[in-house]
């Protein structure tokens, strides 16, 4: 759990930016107008993760940081979705426990009532499937670093103008930081339950 939560802090942290601040780094004062450095932080990199970066050095943290807020929305949706009593029906596995039988969060996949070892193997085999087949710029034709459309799912991308594409790009930059934020939030609250610190949060309601 503290590995997962070190790591999450670190990926997120080089990505956040916008408001100018003086750099001595000619490195750094170009990466200040990339896409993301918005207002009210700034440029923000305390880890120095871009001193004496180069554009392939950034374009590859972006991509990064693109995947984990994608992972970490959809993570923090379903604990919105689960800890609101909506499961998929029927059978999890062949003795016929239910998907609901299982516990929220994490002890779903960690501890005395997860998931059957089974279970686990397959999400971490879809999952690497994915990562190397799917989630990718598989043809080479990516316009910007997290392009997976591929020539195949496009959703009308092409024809917005240049500004409602950097619009929606900032969008999805944002909300993945938030939810980066989120996960790692409902994470710690689930640890403080170990210690008889339940909070009852809005939305998700207490982390039992």
């Amino acid at each position: 759990m503290k590995l997962i939560i070190a790591a999450l802090l670190a990926t997120s942290a080089a990505a956040f930016a916008p408001a100018k601040v003086a750099k001595t780094s000619t490195a750094l004062n170009a990466f200040e107008e990339e896409l993301g450095a918005q207002p009210p932080l700034g440029f923000f990199d305390p880890l120095g993760m871009l001193d004496d970066a180069d554009q392939e050095r950034f374009d590859r943290l972006r991509y990064v940081e693109l995947k984990h807020g994608r992972i970490c929305q959809l993570a923090f949706l379903g604990q919105i979705v689960t800890r609101n009593g909506i499961h998929l029906s029927g059978p999890i596995d062949k003795a016929g426990d239910s998907f609901d039988s299982f516990p929220n969060g994490i002890a779903a996949v960690i501890g005395p009532d997860s998931i059957p070892t089974a279970g686990l193997l397959q999400i971490i085999a879809f999952v690497g499937f994915l990562e190397l087949g799917v989630m990718k710029d598989v043809l080479g034709t990516a316009e910007f670093p997290g392009d997976f459309r591929n020539g195949f799912i496009d959703f009308g991308w092409d024809s917005f103008d240049e500004e409602t594409k950097l619009s929606k790009r900032a969008i999805e930059l944002n909300n993945g930081r938030a939810a980066q934020l989120g996960i790692l939030g409902l994470m710690v609250h689930e640890k403080l339950n170990e210690i008889d610190m339940v909070a009852d949060l809005p939305i998700i309601g207490a982390l039992q």
